[in-house]
Order: structure tokens, then C-alpha cells, then sequence
């Protein structure tokens, strides 16, 4: 069975795009408040058996959260995969039009790359080109790709996040990518549900070809969660689980899937999501037009 990561996508800053996520965190969403909030569902996914932790520059104060936790509490096992690429400009407000910027350029790699570093230091063994597409200026930068490759030879593993409707494509075309001779990325973390599966042949040879397999939301950003449909709510009813539960098993049963990331908001929500361990799915086709996937994705309100 593949791993569980818990990624901080909604715990490292007071806005994100995740539904369900309201009543899960603090009422005052202040930098202590979800800081302690952070290292709480951190401390119970610890006991849970998870070793593995997913931030990004651009997750807020996550990185910095992370680096607390870790300090304060000496956990030494804790593998961690961090990305660059995009950067947090909501300046811990909640009502603003944007909250984060996305460059894949060399001045910005350079710099989040002492970011983090700074933070994160040894236990840092995956860092990630955030959410790459296919028209990313990375893939005609060679510079940029030389500054990878030389990470990549200082002993951190590479990868890359991929996002859109051609999440296929692009996995393929950067996972071919070589400097100086060798493979650049090891890693690839794709959204992969039961309404946007269209990665999973890509995701496959991937898998196949030795990369190791993230799964990102896999509750497709709460949708399967909040409001499932039918086939997914009547398995969580006989089963006595959440919807979360039966949408993250299906991701689970994905036999190239490697590490599944929980994004969840609460201790709660982390043990409601683990209990897809437990799940056999039996679940329709119940996939969208990934261009209309995506486009509700895109209209997710920041809250």
C-alpha cells in the first residue's frame, strides 16, 4: 500500500482553496493560532505512523512551522519534500485578489532555493518545481537547468508538481529531461481523483520507469469531501466512514501510486482521511472533462 504524507497546503497560511476547511482550523487565524494548529495535526500524524511531510514557498509560513516542529521535538525520521516556484504574496490577509505568484526562473529558484535550505536543512530531501506545465520557460532555460542538476549533485533529490488539464504531457516531457547526462527528476506529485483520473497512464509509466509516484488531491480539493457523489456517499454510509475516506482509498488502490498526500485542516480530518487504509473501493466511473475539472478548480473560492 502506498504511503501517506501529510501535506500543509492548508495549514501554513489563513487562505487557501480547499472546501471543508472552515470549521477545521482556528477562528482567529493569526500566525500563532495556525502555527499551533500546524504542530498539532503534525504531533498526531507522527503517531499515526507518517513519515513523510509535502510544503512549498509559497504554503504561507509552512516551511517555517515545519522547521519548528522539527526542532522542537527532535523527530529525526521525518522525510521532507518542499517546492519552489511559486511565491506567497497574501501577506497573511485573507481578502485579497491573489495569493500567489508562480516564476520558474533562475533568480527565483536561486533564492527560495537558500529559503529553504536555511529552514529545513538536512531533512530536506526532495525539493520540487511547483506545478509545471508545458509551456514552463524551465524546459528552454539552461541555465536554470544547470543550477538543478548541480542540487541534484549535492545529493537532494529533484521532482516536480504537475497541474491542468495536460498534467499527461508535461509528466512525460519532464521526466525525460536530462543534465550532464543523468535523469534530473526522481519524483513527480500529480493530482490524481476519481474525477480527474486522465494522469493515471502517465502516472504509470512514471511509475514504471522508476520515478517515485505522489498523489495530490486526491479529494479533489474537498469537492469529494464536502459534496461526493452518490456512489462514493453510499459506500461511506455502509462502510461507516467519511466520503473522504472511500475517495482516498480509490487513490490508494492505484497500483503506480507510491506516496498519497492527506491535506487535511485537523486532527480530526487527518484521522477521518487515514481511515481509507481499511477500504476496498468499488466505484464507478465517475471522471469529468478534465477542462471542466479544471475550470471548477480555477473558481475555488480562497477562504
Amino acid at each position: 500500500m502506498p504511503e501517506f504524507a501529510l501535506g500543509l497546503a492548508a495549514l501554513g497560511r489563513p487562505a487557501y482553496i480547499n472546501l471543508g476547511r472552515e470549521d477545521a482550523l482556528p477562528a482567529d487565524r493569526d500566525v500563532d493560532a495556525m502555527r499551533a494548529a500546524c504542530h498539532e495535526v503534525l504531533d498526531a500524524a507522527y503517531a499515526a505512523g507518517i513519515r513523510r511531510v509535502d510544503v512549498a514557498r509559497s504554503y504561507g509560513r509552512a516551511e517555517e512551522f515545519l522547521a519548528e516542529w522539527l526542532a522542537a521535538r527532535g523527530h529525526r525520521d521525518v522525510r521532507v519534500s518542499s517546492k519552489w516556484g511559486y511565491e506567497y504574496v497574501a501577506g497573511w490577509r485573507r481578502d485579497v485578489a491573489v495569493h500567489e505568484v508562480k516564476e520558474h526562473s533562475l533568480d527565483r529558484f536561486s533564492r527560495q532555493w537558500e529559503e529553504t535550505r536555511e529552514l529545513l536543512g538536512y531533512q530536506l530531501e526532495l525539493y520540487m518545481v511547483h506545478s509545471l506545465t508545458e509551456d514552463s520557460e524551465l524546459f528552454g532555460d539552461a541555465e536554470l537547468l544547470a543550477a538543478l542538476g548541480a542540487v541534484r549533485d549535492s545529493g537532494v533529490r529533484l521532482g516536480f508538481s504537475a497541474s491542468g488539464p495536460h498534467q499527461g504531457e508535461t509528466i512525460r516531457r519532464a521526466a525525460d529531461l536530462e543534465v550532464e547526462g543523468r535523469r534530473l527528476f526522481e519524483a513527480v506529485q500529480a493530482t490524481w481523483n476519481v474525477l480527474e483520473p486522465s494522469a493515471g497512464p502517465a502516472l504509470a509509466w512514471a511509475h514504471d520507469t522508476d520515478i517515485e509516484v505522489f498523489v495530490k488531491e486526491g479529494l479533489a480539493n474537498g469537492r469529494l469531501a464536502v459534496d461526493p457523489p452518490a456512489p462514493i456517499r453510499h459506500l461511506a454510509d455502509e462502510r461507516g466512514v467519511g466520503p473522504d475516506a472511500v475517495a482516498l482509498a480509490a487513490v490508494l488502490a492505484q497500483p503506480w501510486a507510491d506516496v498519497v498526500l492527506s491535506g487535511a485542516a485537523s486532527v480530526e480530518q487527518l484521522h477521518a482521511n487515514l481511515l481509507a487504509r481499511d477500504i476496498t473501493p468499488d466505484l464507478p466511473d465517475l471522471a469529468e472533462d478534465p477542462g471542466d475539472y479544471w475550470a471548477t478548480r480555477a473558481a475555488l473560492p480562497w477562504a
